[in-house]
C-alpha cells in the first residue's frame, strides 16, 4: 500500500532495513528514490530533530559519485525521513556472504571508491562514525572498475552522529558497531576523519580474509582487543596491501594515512594486484568441532555461511565476560522487523497489567513501612535500655579500691 511522505514523495514497499529505520522504494518529482524512514522514537525525539534540520544542507550538499547522495530531508508530523539516490543493486555485507572472499584487485577498487567518497566528506567537514560493509552500496548500473570490479557508493553519511545527540550519549554507551570502532572511540575521544580510516581499513582486512582484525567473542573483549593488541599478519596477503592495513589501524589517528592518500595509495597497487585470486581461508567449522586448547578462546559466528564467507577471529584472547555462546552484535545493526498484530495485543496487555501492578504495590509498601517503624521504635528501646545498664556498671566498676565500706551507705543506716 502507497505511503505519503510529506508532500512531495511517495513510498510503496520496504527494500532494506537497519537500526536506525527502514529503507522504501519511493517515488518522487524527479523520478524513483529511496527514502530512509527513521524510527519513531527517534522522530520523537526533538533534539534529535533539531540536529536533524541543522545538518540538512550539509547532508544534502555531499555531492561526489562515490557516495549515495542525500536529496532532502523530511520532518513531518511522526516521520523523519532522508530521501536519497536509488541505487541498483545490493550492500556489501550481502555480497561478502554470498559470494565469499574478493580478491585483492576487486577489494582494493572497491575501498579505493569508498575512499574517495570519505575524502569528500571530509573535506566537507562531515565524518562518517559507522564506515562498515552494510553501509556500502555496490552499484551494478555503473560502468564497471578495474578487474570489473563493481563501483562503490558510501551510504548513511551523518546518521550516526545525528542520533547521538548529546543528551541522548552515557559514558558507558559507544556508538558504532564493535568490529569497526577506532581505539580513540572507545577511550572517550571526539571522534575525527582518523575513525573512518581505521574502520576502512577494517572492511578492507575483511573482505580479503572473511574476518575483521580485532573481531569475535564478547563486545567487551572486541573494544579491549582494538585498544590494546595489534593486528596479525596475514599468509599470503600482497606486501603492498598488507602495509596500507598496517599504517590505517595503528592506534595513534595521526599516524594513519587520509582519506585521498589511501585512494591513491590502493589505485597504484591496482596493476600488482591483477590476476592474483582470493587468499586462502579456512573453512568455518561448526561449534561442536571446536575444540580449544589450554589458554586458547574459540570466537564462532553461529549464523556464517558455510566456506568462510563471514569467518570469525580465532585465536589465543580472553573473554572480558565468560561465556559458553559466541556473542554477535551483527544482527542488531541490520535486522529490524515490525511486530504483528498478536504481538502488539500483548504488548497491550501487559501494559494495561503493570499500569494495575502499582496500586496494589503501594498500599504493601505502606503496610511494610509502619511494621518497620514499629520494629524500629522497639529496637531503639531496647538499645537505650542497654545503654543505660552499661552505664550504671561502669560508674560501679569505677569505685577506688581502698575506699571505706561506710563511705557506700546512707548516714542512718545501723553498723553491723
Amino acid at each position: 500500500m502507497a505511503r505519503k511522505i510529506g508532500s512531495r514523495y511517495t513510498v510503496h514497499q520496504v527494500i532494506g532495513r537497519g537500526s536506525a529505520g527502514t529503507v522504501w522504494l519511493g517515488e518522487g518529482p524527479d523520478g524513483p528514490v529511496a527514502v530512509k524512514l527513521l524510527r519513531e522514537d527517534l522522530a520523537a525525539d526533538q533534539v534529535l530533530v533539531g540536529r536533524f534540520v541543522q545538518e540538512r544542507a550539509a547532508l544534502t550538499g555531499l555531492d561526489h559519485p562515490h557516495v549515495v547522495g542525500v536529496h532532502d530531508m523530511v520532518v513531518d508530523g511522526s516521520d523523519l525521513a532522508l530521501v536519497m539516490d536509488l541505487v541498483q543493486g545490493s550492500d556489501l555485507r550481502t555480497r561478502l556472504e554470498r559470494d565469499g572472499v574478493l580478491s585483492p584487485l576487486l577489494a582494493a577498487s572497491v575501498i579505493a571508491d569508498v575512499a574517495d567518497g570519505l575524502a569528500a566528506a571530509h573535506a566537507a567537514g562531515i565524518v562518517h562514525r559507522d564506515v562498515k560493509p552494510e553501509n556500502v552500496l555496490l552499484d551494478l548500473a555503473a560502468p564497471p572498475g578495474p578487474g570489473g570490479a563493481p563501483r562503490a557508493k558510501l551510504t548513511d553519511f551523518g546518521i550516526a552522529r545525528l542520533v547521538d545527540a548529546p543528551r541522548r550519549t552515557r559514558a558507558t554507551r559507544i556508538i558504532g558497531t564493535p568490529d569497526y570502532l577506532a581505539p580513540e572511540i572507545i577511550e572517550g575521544l571526539e571522534p575525527r576523519a582518523a575513525v573512518d580510516i581505521y574502520a576502512t581499513a577494517t572492511v578492507l582486512y575483511e573482505l580479503l580474509t572473511g574476518a575483521t582484525p580485532f573481531g569475535g567473542g564478547h563486545t567487551g573483549a572486541v573494544l579491549r582487543r582494538h585498544v590494546t593488541e595489534n593486528v596479525p599478519p596475514v599468509e599470503g596477503m600482497p606486501d603492498g596491501l598488507w602495509r596500507i592495513i598496517s599504517e590505517c589501524l595503528a592506534k595513534a589517528p595521526a599516524s594513519r594515512l587520509r582519506a585521498a592518500e589511501l585512494a591513491a595509495r590502493l589505485r597504484a597497487l591496482l596493476p600488482e594486484l591483477a590476476g592474483l585470486g582470493p587468499l586462502a581461508v579456512p573453512e568455518q567449522r561448526t561449534a561442536a568441532e571446536e575444540v580449544p586448547t589450554p589458554g586458547e578462546a574459540v570466537y564462532a559466528e553461529a549464523d556464517a555461511p558455510a566456506g568462510g564467507a563471514h569467518r570469525r577471529r580465532r585465536g589465543p584472547a580472553v573473554a572480558l565476560v565468560p561465556g559458553p555462546q559466541p556473542d554477535s552484535t551483527r544482527d542488531t545493526h541490520t535486522s529490524l522487523r515490525r511486530p504483528s498484530a498478536q504481538e502488539l495485543a500483548s504488548y497491550a496487555e501487559e501494559s494495561r497489567a503493570q499500569r494495575e501492578r502499582p496500586a496494589a504495590g503501594h498500599r504493601r509498601t505502606r503496610a511494610q513501612m509502619i511494621r518497620r517503624r514499629r520494629t524500629l521504635a522497639v529496637l531503639i528501646a531496647v538499645v537505650l535500655l542497654l545503654a543505660g545498664a552499661a552505664a550504671a556498671w561502669t560508674a560501679f566498676a569505677a569505685e577506688p579500691p581502698g575506699k571505706p565500706a561506710e563511705t557506700v551507705h546512707a548516714p542512718w543506716h545501723p553498723r553491723l
